[in-house]
């Protein structure tokens, strides 16, 4: 994508919604990624993506990539707020 459309995001940001858009094959291997590109935990890399969704710059960027990841966002939230805990009714 280019740069001119998205002034407000940088390249390492950019960088980290093509990865959290990637798909990988192995269990295990995005959290090596995470931690060899951008020197973050997983939780942390995230916290960061999770900010970048909700970014006007990031939807101009890529906005079928920033739309998905939305989708698939809240869905896992929709996902946690239906599920019962143990012990809990």
């Amino acid at each position: 994508m280019d740069t001119q459309l998205a002034p407000g995001i940088s390249d390492e940001q950019r960088a980290m919604l093509e990865l959290e858009g990637t798909r990988f094959k192995y269990a295990g291997r995005k959290d090596t990624v995470i931690r060899e590109m951008f020197g973050l935990s997983p939780a942390q890399f995230a916290q960061k993506v999770n900010w970048l969704l909700d970014q006007p710059d990031a939807l101009r960027w890529d906005p079928v990539l920033v739309n998905r990841l939305r989708r698939l966002r809240d869905a896992r939230a929709a996902g946690r707020r239906g599920s019962t805990w143990p012990g809990r009714r």
